[in-house]
C-alpha cells in the first residue's frame, strides 16, 4: 500500500507542475494565419519548447524523471546519460512461455500498428491483422503452425489509397473493426470504420506546415476523396472473397442521404474511428466528428475533434442514426468552453475522441453506463440507456500530459466486479521525452462521482537487462491498450494485459485493487531482421487474448508471439476451440 501511495503522490505532483507550465505563456504567443473557420484560434500560441536537457532524465536512485512538458517530436531520438548506445536484441520473461514466435513480413503487415479480430469457420480458427491497404488472414487453430491464408497490400500502387490493384479498389481498404455473429441474418457481420488518415503529407507537426500557419495544406486535406463513415459486410467465410458488402455509410452530416454518398468525392468530418462498438445487437456506438465544425482540437495535423454517435443495427444493411454527442467545446463557436481547457493554445493535445465509447455491459442486456476517453478533454460518463437520448452522467478532468495521447482507453473488464475502470493514453515519442502515461485507477462505483484513486505500478526492467529504467532501452515507453472487447472467450477477472511497447507485454493482477502488481511479462527483442530501422523503436504495439484458450497474442515490429501463462491466465489450450466464438461475452 506504501507504495501505491508514494506512486500517486508522485503523479499528482508531477501533474500540479505540469498544468502550472501549461498554462504559463508560449514560446511564440503569436496569431496564426489559418484562414480556414474551423481552425480554432481562440487562444494564442502557447506551444511548448524543447524541453531543457537538464530537467529531465536519470536519477541518483536509478529512476527516470520525464520532462513535464514537450511539443510534438514524434520523428526524433531524443538521447540523454545512461540511454543504452544500441537498441536491445534480448528478450525477458516472467511467468510467461513463448509457444511459437512468426516473424517477418507476413507477420508484420505495419510496423506501427494493426487491429486484430477472429473468426471461426468450419471448425478452425482465423486472426485477422490489418492496417489499411496491408492485411493478413492467418489459420491459428494449431498455434505451433500458423498458417498465412490471405495477403492484401497496396505497395504495388506505393500505398495510393485513390488507385485500385488487385486487392483493392480505389478509395477502399480495410477499416478497424468489429466483427460479430448476427442472428437475423445467422452470419458473421463486420462492421469496418472509415476515417480520416492520420499519416498526412498536406501538414506538419510544426510551422509553417502545420494547420494553423498552411491554409492551403489545410485546404488540400478538405478536398481529399474518401468516405467518412463505416462500411458494413456478410462474411461467409475468413477471406475477402468471402465479404458481401451490405450497405456503406456516411457520418457526415451534411450528405442527403448517409447511405447513397460518393467516395470519389469529399466528405465532411472525421469519419468513424477506430473499432466500432456493437455486439451483434441492435445497437451500435461509434467515435466521429459529423461534419468539420468539430474542430476542437490543438493537434497540429488534426482536424477534427470527434465526439460519438449511436446507431440502430436492427437491420445492418439500413443502420439508422438515432443520436448525435459531444462535449462543449469541440465544436466552432463554443469559444468560451474551449478556453476552459488549460490545453487551449498548446498546439499540441490531441482533444476528442479516439475510440469509441467502452461498455461495460451492452445496453441490450440492461447496460446504462459507458465511459468516454477523450484525450485532453478527460473522462466524461455518460448515460446510453436510451441510445437515441445520450445523456452526460460526470466528467473527470485527468492531469496533463503533454505532449503524447493523454485519453485513449478505458479497460472497462473489471467494472461489474470491483467497479473500477482504467484509463490510459500512450506514448507517442520515443527515449520518453513527454510525460510518462500513467494508467489511472478509477473508483466508478457511483457513476456521478468518479474518482482517481491509484495508478498502475510502472514496469521495470529485470536485473539481467543491466539497466533500471525501460526508458534507457530505447524506442517508446508507455502503455497502449489491454485490447479490445472483441476478444474471444469471457475476460479473466482480475487480470488486465497491456502492450507496453519497449516493455513488451505486460500482465497486472487488480484482483484488489489497492494492491495492483505485474504478475507476468514477456518483452521481445527490439526488433527483427526485416525490421525497417526506423521502426526500431516501436517495438510491442498490440496484444489480442483469446480468453477461451488462454492465449495471449502479442503484436511488435518485427512478428507474432503466441503466449501462455497457467499462472496468470490459466492452463493454454492448444487444440481447436471447444465452441466457435462468435459474440463477444461479458
Amino acid at each position: 500500500m506504501r507504495s501505491l501511495r508514494r506512486n500517486a503522490a508522485l503523479a499528482a505532483v508531477v501533474a500540479a507542475a505540469t498544468t502550472a507550465t501549461l498554462l504559463a505563456p508560449g514560446v511564440s504567443g503569436a496569431k496564426s494565419v489559418a484562414a480556414d473557420p474551423n481552425i480554432l484560434d481562440v487562444c494564442e500560441d502557447r506551444r511548448p519548447g524543447p524541453a531543457d536537457p537538464g530537467s529531465y532524465g536519470m536519477q541518483l536512485d536509478g529512476s527516470f524523471r520525464h520532462p513535464a512538458l514537450t511539443p510534438v517530436d514524434e520523428q526524433n531520438e531524443h538521447d540523454f546519460p545512461g540511454r543504452n548506445k544500441k537498441y536491445d536484441t534480448r528478450s525477458y520473461i516472467k511467468n510467461m512461455k513463448v509457444e511459437a514466435a512468426y516473424e517477418g513480413a507476413d507477420f508484420t503487415p505495419d510496423y506501427f500498428h494493426t487491429w486484430q479480430n477472429i473468426v471461426d469457420f468450419d471448425g478452425r480458427r482465423y486472426l485477422f491483422q490489418y492496417s489499411r491497404s496491408d492485411g493478413r488472414v492467418y489459420d491459428i487453430t494449431d498455434i505451433k503452425k500458423v498458417k498465412v491464408v490471405e495477403r492484401m497490400s497496396r505497395k504495388d500502387v506505393g500505398g495510393d489509397e485513390t488507385r485500385a490493384n488487385g486487392d483493392w479498389a480505389a478509395h477502399d481498404y480495410w477499416g478497424a473493426s468489429t466483427i460479430q455473429w448476427n442472428k437475423r441474418l445467422n452470419a458473421y457481420v463486420m462492421v469496418q470504420s472509415f476515417e480520416s488518415r492520420r499519416q498526412i503529407s498536406e501538414l506538419s507537426d510544426h510551422p509553417p506546415g502545420d494547420k494553423y500557419n498552411n491554409p492551403e495544406g489545410v485546404k488540400k486535406l478538405r478536398a481529399k476523396p474518401g468516405l467518412k463513415g463505416f462500411k458494413v459486410f456478410r462474411l461467409d467465410g475468413p477471406r475477402k472473397k468471402d465479404w458481401k458488402l451490405l450497405t456503406t455509410v456516411s457520418t457526415d452530416s451534411t450528405q442527403a442521404d448517409p447511405l447513397n454518398t460518393d467516395p470519389a468525392k469529399a466528405q465532411q468530418g472525421s469519419g468513424s474511428i477506430d473499432v466500432p462498438y456493437w455486439t451483434g445487437e441492435k445497437y451500435m456506438f461509434i467515435a466521429a466528428a459529423p461534419d468539420d465544425t468539430y474542430s476542437g482540437t490543438e493537434y497540429p495535423t488534426n482536424l477534427h475533434s470527434p465526439g460519438y454517435q449511436s446507431w440502430d443495427m436492427s437491420d445492418p444493411a439500413r443502420p439508422k442514426l438515432l443520436d448525435t454527442w459531444h462535449l462543449p467545446g469541440q465544436r466552432t463557436g463554443e469559444d468560451a468552453a474551449y478556453r476552459e481547457n488549460p490545453r487551449c493554445g498548446n498546439r499540441t493535445s490531441w482533444m476528442g475522441a479516439r475510440m469509441p465509447l467502452f461498455l461495460p455491459r451492452p445496453v441490450e442486456k440492461g447496460g446504462r453506463y459507458a465511459f468516454a476517453a477523450m484525450g485532453g478533454y478527460g473522462l466524461t460518463v455518460l448515460d446510453v440507456s436510451d441510445p437515441s437520448n445520450m445523456r452526460t452522467v460526470s466528467h473527470l478532468d485527468l492531469p496533463a500530459s503533454v505532449a503524447g495521447t493523454e485519453g485513449d482507453n478505458i479497460d472497462v473488464s473489471q467494472y461489474e466486479k470491483t467497479g473500477m475502470i482504467y484509463y490510459s493514453g500512450y506514448p507517442l515519442t520515443e527515449d520518453c521525452y513527454e510525460p510518462y502515461k500513467d494508467v489511472y485507477q478509477i473508483d466508478a462505483r457511483d457513476p456521478k462521482q468518479p474518482r482517481v484513486v491509484g495508478v498502475l505500478p510502472r514496469p521495470t526492467p529485470p536485473r539481467s537487462a543491466g539497466i533500471t529504467d525501460y526508458c534507457q532501452r530505447r524506442g517508446s515507453f508507455g502503455p497502449k491498450r489491454t485490447g479490445y472487447y472483441t476478444n474471444p472467450g469471457q475476460h479473466t477477472a482480475g487480470v488486465l494485459s497491456y502492450g507496453f511497447y519497449n516493455a513488451g507485454v505486460q500482465f497486472f493482477d487488480v484482483s484488489d485493487p489497492a494492491e495492483p502488481e505485474i504478475s507476468a511479462y514477456f518483452v521481445p527483442k527490439a526488433y527483427g531482421p526485416s525490421t525497417a530501422d526506423y521502426a526500431y523503436g516501436n517495438q510491442t504495439h498490440g496484444v489480442y487474448v483469446e480468453w477461451d484458450r488462454n492465449i495471449a497474442w502479442t503484436l511488435t515490429n518485427h512478428g507474432i508471439y503466441a503466449l501462455s501463462s497457467p499462472k496468470v491466465l490459466g492452463k493454454p489450450d492448444r487444440d481447436a476451440p471447444a465452441r466457435p466464438f462468435r459474440n463477444s461475452e461479458f
